[in-house]
């Protein structure tokens, strides 16, 4: 019996940016339209020397004794999503196994649920290499500052394990879209223009063609160094989430050993301050910008609530807020999730916001504890108010925060955070609704947190309450709208 002829197809992208799959994905319906098997079929990829000399068809007839099905394929959606990122893994016999995995596919709907099956279990691999190297691409990717004709222009080099950049841009898109930029690697580069918003690739680039280091490096080391704590060390695993090959770009590199030679001294002098006197401050960066002071908080242990809570739950909203709202400490929800204001009291807050026009996402939300105290009852977790202690230790993160963000409003949800901000004679019922200035704010003002209002079981008093709460509400976000008075020059008499 004579085997089978062999049909070779060639996987050619023409754009640099293009992975390929979409050109096997209309192949691949194509051969599955005809019944050929995988055995009868071989991909290649273009970029491989072995396929250089073939050549693309679109229009192969069906082979001999077969013939075209009319029945639609069965492609699940998980299948379309993991193909599309395999397609980014420089394997040449990746695009044979998702034609295989495809053509299973037709006769065992739940192959992919089968994770001990062979090809499932490499498919699940090669898509878990190209995401693991996509990751490190976000983290191991750093820009150098050059001047051209255009003006400023930040130019990265990087060498990833796989074709990941097309897959990497949207990530850097998103988060440096105000700046012109460009990521090079050897497969290819994009360039993102942030005038017309649109990125474009070209051809791939070695290490020579990207600048070498400039006067933004010390700034990134400075950062570095404020935010390495040295009471989690670990270099065993620093090695492993920060392999050599990538050393050459990273400029923090250069002042790692120095950190960890006084890293035993800091953490002791640490550990002594802490037993004095309960304190965050030695854990707050030297430069406490918005973005720093979040990359510090988590490692955070200037009391005992970190011991218990889930997690330290930072501020949330933009550093240009001019409205900055303070409540206690995060809820069960909040400490679930890891952000402010996001359980009932929270849904209770935002429909207030609704209700007086006040547009939350200009809002910078955060509590004077970032920890979560509760008591254990049963499987629920019961809400515990902080002891002057615990707030004590907690202020100098929002005092960082304050800083950082220099809010021309300062609104306190609740006793708790009103007698933080304002002083322990502050009464809240008494003193709500009046602007004091402050050493963190011209204007700062208190009103009821939400939480009281859903404490409260008598339905016409939390409807005061409420009202109560909108009313404050609306005042400090149009004092916050209104742009700051002038400084007044002072009036010197005249002499004679």
């Amino acid at each position: 019996m004579m085997a089978p002829c062999l049909t070779s197809l060639v996987i050619d992208p023409q754009a640099p940016e293009d992975s390929g799959f979409d050109l096997w994905r209309n192949l691949a319906r194509e051969q599955l339209a005809c019944a050929t098997p995988p055995d009868a079929v071989e991909f290649q990829d273009a970029r491989s020397a072995l396929s250089c000399s073939l050549h693309l068809s679109h229009n192969r007839a069906p082979a001999s004794g077969t013939s075209s099905s009319t029945t639609p394929p069965h492609v699940p959606r998980s299948f379309l999503d993991d193909a599309a990122v395999a397609a980014h893994h420089r394997s040449p016999h990746r695009w044979n196994l998702l034609y295989r995995v495809l053509w299973r596919l037709q006769s065992d709907k739940n192959l992919l649920h089968i994770s001990i099956d062979p090809d499932v279990a490499q498919l699940r691999s090669i898509v878990h290499q190209v995401r693991h190297d996509l990751h490190k691409m976000h983290a191991f990717v750093r820009f150098r500052r050059i001047e051209d004709q255009q003006g400023e222009h930040f130019i990265a080099w990087h060498k990833p394990a796989h074709r990941i950049l097309a897959l990497a841009a949207p990530f850097f898109i998103e988060r440096f879209s105000v700046m012109r930029w460009s990521i090079l690697t050897p497969d290819n580069s994009v360039s993102w223009d942030p005038a017309s918003r649109t990125a474009s690739f070209g051809p791939g680039a070695d290490r020579s063609q990207a600048p070498a280091e400039d006067e933004l490096e010390a700034f990134w080391r400075t950062y570095y160094s404020n935010i390495f704590n040295p009471a989690r060390l670990n270099p065993s695993a620093m090695r492993s989430h920060m392999p050599v090959k990538y050393w050459s770009t990273l400029p923090e590199v250069n002042v790692l050993p120095g950190l960890i030679n006084r890293a035993e001294n800091r953490v002791g002098s640490m550990m002594a301050s802490q037993k004095a006197t309960p304190s965050a401050q030695p854990f707050i960066p030297e430069i406490p910008t918005l973005p720093v002071l979040h990359q510090a908080l988590p490692a955070c242990q200037g009391c005992d609530l970190f011991r218990h809570a889930t997690q330290v739950v930072c501020g949330r909203g933009p550093s240009s807020a001019t409205l900055m709202l303070v409540g206690e400490q995060p809820g069960d929800k909040e400490d679930q999730l890891g952000a402010p204001f996001v359980g009932p009291a929270g849904e209770l807050l935002r429909q207030a916001f609704h209700e007086v026009g006040i547009v939350g996402e200009e809002l910078y939300m955060t509590n004077a504890v970032k920890h979560f105290k509760f008591v254990q009852r049963g499987k629920l977790r019961i809400h515990k108010n902080p002891a002057q202690s615990e707030v004590n230790a907690c202020r100098p993160w929002l005092e960082a925060e304050i800083h950082a963000i220099k809010p021309q409003v300062i609104l306190c949800m609740g006793a708790t955070a009103a007698k933080t901000l304002l002083g322990g004679t502050f009464a809240l019922m008494r003193d709500h609704g009046r602007f004091v200035p402050t050493r963190y704010a011209d204007q700062t003002i208190a009103t009821i947190h939400p939480s009281a209002i859903l404490r409260t079981a008598d339905k016409a008093k939390a409807k005061d309450l409420y009202q109560l709460m909108k009313e404050d509400l609306a005042m400090a976000w149009s004092r916050s709208r209104c742009p700051p008075p002038p400084p007044v020059n002072p009036v010197y008499p005249t002499t004679a």
